[in-house]
């Protein structure tokens, strides 16, 4: 367990509590890390925080849809390793805590889709969270229903959630994305009234696969970068649903 203990430009995490300590105060610079003791009572092993952002539309209206296939992650991720959401901070719901010893900030931006790079950027910044360890998660209609892909970079895609997150990190897109697939829009159905449509009983089903799916990946991302494990990953994803 760890506890936070900040000073100027810094943040100690220190043996016994999983908290990353208080909001800075004066010119103390909030910054989060977890380091563990070696056998000398020093320390020796420091864990860059992630950022992990779920990208979606709040109040029930939109709960359950496609394009809210993101804050349904983030949730699942919260509920599996015992992360609560519930803080608000720059426009989102935050809950933090830890997968293994690395410390992980969750959030929900509650500014609605099109301005999540408002609570991303901010919160980024905030908590000192370099680009490589912000995990963004949103809806993919290039993807088949319940497919999910990792990757290290990536562009929006025309995703407007992603648009702004982009928009408010100096237009960078070097972070990591976890996307889960939709699926495109039947014949010339409107892609607004597919992204906030609710999913049919059998497409429900490849989602809540998927969810459970993406926290292992999201959980082997955290612990051990991009590895083989997240390739083989990707590649098993990619042909899921093809039949042998």
């Amino acid at each position: 367990m760890l506890h936070a203990i900040s000073v100027p430009n810094t943040c100690i995490l220190c043996p016994r509590s999983r908290c990353f300590g208080q909001r800075n105060r004066g010119s103390t610079r909030f910054c989060l890390r977890a380091s563990l003791p070696d056998n000398n009572g020093g320390f020796k092993v420091e864990y860059t925080p992630w950022l992990v952002v779920g990208l979606g539309n709040p109040g029930n209206k939109y709960h359950g849809t496609r394009h809210n296939v993101g804050f349904e992650m983030i949730d699942q991720i919260s509920q599996s390793e015992g992360i609560a959401l519930n803080t608000i901070q720059s426009k989102a719901l935050v809950g933090i805590g830890a997968i293994g010893e690395v410390p992980i900030l969750l959030a929900k931006p509650q500014a609605y889709m099109n301005f999540s790079g408002e609570s991303v950027g901010p919160l980024a910044a905030y908590y000192q969270v370099p680009l490589r360890h912000i995990l963004l998660i949103y809806d993919e209609m290039s993807l088949p229903n319940g497919v999910l892909r990792l990757q290290p970079k990536g562009g929006h895609g025309h995703h407007n959630g992603v648009k702004s997150v982009m928009g408010h990190l100096d237009g960078s897109r070097e972070f990591p994305r976890l996307c889960i697939g939709i699926g495109n829009p039947p014949g010339a159905m409107d892609m607004k009234a597919y992204l906030l449509q609710k999913f049919s009983p059998a497409e429900r089903n490849q989602i809540d696969e998927a969810l459970e799916q993406g926290v292992e990946a999201v959980r082997t991302l955290v612990l051990n970068g991009f590895n083989q494990k997240i390739t083989r990953f990707n590649l098993g994803q990619k042909y899921k649903h093809h039949k042998v």
